[in-house]
């Protein structure tokens, strides 16, 4: 007999989410968005409170201050007596992120991007996709192979077609060396919307996943503004933009020297930035010029491509951004240095940095 019978669906209340589960989110959305200043950041989730009742009765923000200090979240050991975040809060924010993100790009299915390889791997993952033209008959899930058939074509007259396959996906043996630069000059922030969170959130979701998940892999994170300079991944949640204008080429003289020194065969720069260059440094002076594209700039920033394509480095870039000029520098930059570029809005930025990263960690540049 074939057919299905429904019935209401009763949806269970979340088991385990406590008011300070709830409230710990919020707290930790806020830390980051005010670069690490838990005053200010308990000052807004007090506002939040009055305005919108979201501590239960009998509970209040003074309550869930108190369980920060007592599970490790905050201390005030410091010679001012002032709340610090610990070495937990980065950790949770940065696991947080990466569910935010990551949990998204999996539940997508199937990204945009294809991958150049097909066949198998060395290693077993866990991730399931649909079958495709060049997969082997081991890479094959039959558990839910069968299932699929029986939920597409019921379960009278048994049948299986080529679409009901589904695949494990296998990973290579590959490692893989990253840098990613960020661009903290002051336009992140300008136009009334906030670039560097976003931004943060996807480094700290990048940065969690290669620990867990690839951790013979390296990954090292550059911000530049008039200068770059390498910071550590407990950083990233309390990362701030300055009045910086945007040299391009510190970040990616930074992101070379580091790169040389990594002996992973395949090695790769993610960029993200809302800009064009406008910086240079020139012996002790900074070269400045913020109207269109300066000759000088754009030639030594288009040199560097150069040397990154002839060392094996693509460089990719995520453009926050979608004015024409703009998008004629990263046509430029990315033909140069043969490398892939994006035009993404911030709400697509996490998906894409993250299917490139597993695309081009499976093969040799």
């Amino acid at each position: 007999m074939k057919g299905y019978r429904f019935s209401k669906f009763i949806p269970k209340p979340a088991q385990g989410s406590s008011a300070f589960d709830n409230l710990l989110d919020v707290f930790l959305q806020l830390v980051s968005i005010t670069g690490g200043d838990v005053s200010e950041a308990l000052s807004w989730l007090t506002n939040l409170d009055k305005q919108y009742n979201i501590t239960p009765e009998g509970y209040g923000i003074g309550d869930f201050i108190d369980e920060l200090k007592e599970k490790g979240y905050l201390t005030e050991e410091n010679q001012e007596g002032n709340f610090e975040v610990t070495g937990k809060t980065g950790q949770a924010i940065r696991k947080s992120a990466l569910e935010e993100i990551f949990g998204k790009l999996k539940k997508s299915g199937r990204g945009q991007h294809k991958t150049n390889i097909s066949g198998t791997g060395d290693e077993t993952g866990t991730d399931r996709r649909p079958f495709e033209f060049g997969d082997s008959l081991q890479q094959i899930a039959m558990t839910d192979s069968i299932r699929n058939a029986q939920i597409n074509h019921g379960y009278g007259d048994f049948m299986m077609t080529e679409n009901d396959l589904e695949v494990v996906e296998n990973e290579y043996k590959t490692q893989t060396s990253t840098v990613l630069m960020i661009d903290i000059s002051h336009s992140m922030i300008l136009y009334g919307e906030d670039r560097i969170t976003p931004a943060k959130k996807v480094a700290m979701a990048l940065a969690e996943l290669i620990q867990t998940k690839y951790p013979k892999d390296t990954l090292d994170v550059i911000v530049f503004g008039n200068d770059a300079w390498q910071i550590e991944v407990k950083d990233l949640p309390y990362l701030q933009v300055g009045p910086y204008h945007t040299n391009t080429i510190a970040g990616l003289e930074l992101a070379m020297d580091i790169l040389r020194r990594r002996k992973n065969a395949n090695k790769q720069i993610f960029m993200i930035t809302d800009g064009k260059p406008t910086c240079m440094k020139v012996g002790i002076k900074y070269y400045k010029n913020a109207f269109g594209l300066d000759p000088k700039i754009l030639n030594k920033t288009l040199n560097l491509a150069t040397q990154c394509r002839r060392l094996g480095i693509p460089v990719t870039t995520f453009m926050i951004a979608s004015d024409p000029y703009l998008k004629q520098f990263v046509q430029e930059f990315t033909k140069t240095n043969n490398g892939n570029a994006y035009y993404s809005s911030l709400k697509g930025l996490g998906h894409l940095i993250f299917e490139d990263y597993r695309k081009n960690r499976r093969k040799k540049f």
